[in-house]
């Protein structure tokens, strides 16, 4: 009696094994990188956010449920309409169950479009403007780590109260770059402030001369830069040749990452005050974190791609737990589970789909105070989420239950 009872209770576990690893459909978990492998956001995200997901996976122990984890990559050149096709591509053809990254605004919004639509999961990492938790939000899009106004809030603030009063907005012209100076300048002006004015850049521009000639001539105490990546180092190294700053013009960097200011060097960007998101250099979970990165990538992450690596970690863990990769039940179980790792503490997913976070308020060390090549920052101040993510109420999310 005693080894039959032994032997359904062995058939029941093999069942139940079973039917765990039958919730994977077509038996591996897909996970897609939509990045700019070779444009101007490429050093922020790219090679490097494909390294950080790819470490995540591994860590992960290459399987979740019994079945394989696939990671594939593509570069959306910063063209919404390309990337729109290749989200449906995937999730069609190739059965993706997840796209993270999409480092472009308008990428982004237009994939959010395409995920809301075929029911698949998207993790925005990268693309900064709000709106993917305001108006655009979807039932199954999330926006890791920062939004354009968590960079306007603790920038603006911190740059009005030093005595920058007067602003003149040099915009990446796209839905990032509107973003940004849309919600700086609410900072700006609830500060005390004003807005002189504002040129819109397009995207890629390598002579920005025209554009800092009209910001010089604006004679605003400062010139924030409504852009990033290859754009921001540009009109950076350009203001400085055209002598902004000798003339008693302030630049204010609304979007750097610490590969910004390794490209800029200290000398030109010491006193830059700006918002980070997780500085490497941080803590010692950081610090362990990034000897490994480095280890593979030559230098360490910036917030964008420790974001890959979380992102991709909780998603996998929200499978793991939900028991399948069935979008709906993932979704549940992402809102569910606390976000606790080395760049994230005690962070949770709101029902807009905004990952509830702090962030720091950072200023560029002068060469003399750095210790070194990727000693760059020294932290100001902790930036509560209270009062650097936008509330609730205020995004236009239709999701967002009115009371």
């Amino acid at each position: 009696m005693r080894s039959v009872l032994g032997a359904a209770a062995a058939a029941m576990m093999m069942g139940a094994a079973g039917s765990a690893s039958a919730q994977i459909s077509d038996d591996v978990v897909k996970i897609a990188v939509l990045t700019d492998m070779t444009g101007l956001y490429s050093d922020n995200t790219g090679p490097g956010a494909v390294i950080a997901t790819k470490m995540a996976v591994e860590d992960f122990g290459g399987t979740v449920l019994g079945k394989p984890i696939e990671v594939i990559v593509a570069d959306h050149q910063n063209k919404a309409d390309i990337s729109a096709n290749l989200a449906r591509q995937w999730i069609d053809a190739e059965k993706v169950d997840v796209i993270t990254n999409v480092a472009n605004s308008a990428v982004a919004l237009a994939v959010q479009g395409v995920t809301r639509e075929k029911n698949r999961i998207l993790i925005n990492t990268s693309a900064a403007t709000s709106d993917m938790t305001g108006k655009a939000c979807s039932p199954v899009g999330f926006s890791w780590v920062y939004d354009t106004y968590a960079l306007a809030a603790g920038t603006a603030r911190a740059v009005v109260k030093q005595g920058g009063d007067s602003w003149f907005f040099l915009t990446a012209d796209y839905a990032f770059g509107h973003a940004l100076e849309r919600d700086t300048s609410r900072f700006v002006t609830e500060a005390g402030g004003k807005v002189i004015g504002s040129v819109r850049v397009p995207i890629a521009t390598p002579d920005f001369s025209s554009f800092l000639l009209q910001a010089q001539a604006s004679k605003a105490k400062v010139v924030g830069t409504a852009n990033a990546g290859g754009d921001f180092i540009n009109s950076v190294k350009q203001a400085a040749e055209f002598g902004l700053g000798a003339g008693g013009q302030r630049m204010a960097g609304l979007l750097v990452t610490i590969n910004d200011i390794h490209s800029l060097g200290l000398k030109v960007a010491q006193g830059l005050v700006t918002t980070d998101f997780a500085y490497w250099d941080q803590t010692d979970a950081l610090r362990a974190w990034n000897k490994r990165f480095m280890a593979k990538h030559g230098k360490p992450a910036n917030y964008l791609q420790a974001a890959d690596y979380s992102a991709v970690t909780h998603y996998l863990k929200a499978v793991k737990a939900a028991g399948t990769d069935d979008t709906k039940a993932v979704v549940a179980k992402m809102r569910e589970l606390p976000i606790d790792d080395f760049m994230t503490r005690n962070g949770h997913i709101r029902e807009d789909g905004r990952v509830i976070r702090d962030s720091y308020l950072v200023q560029v060390k002068t060469p003399a105070e750095s210790k070194g090549e990727w000693d760059v920052y020294k932290i100001l101040a902790t930036i509560p989420a209270a009062e650097s993510i936008r509330p609730l109420d205020q995004g236009e999310c239709p999701l967002v239950h009115k009371s």
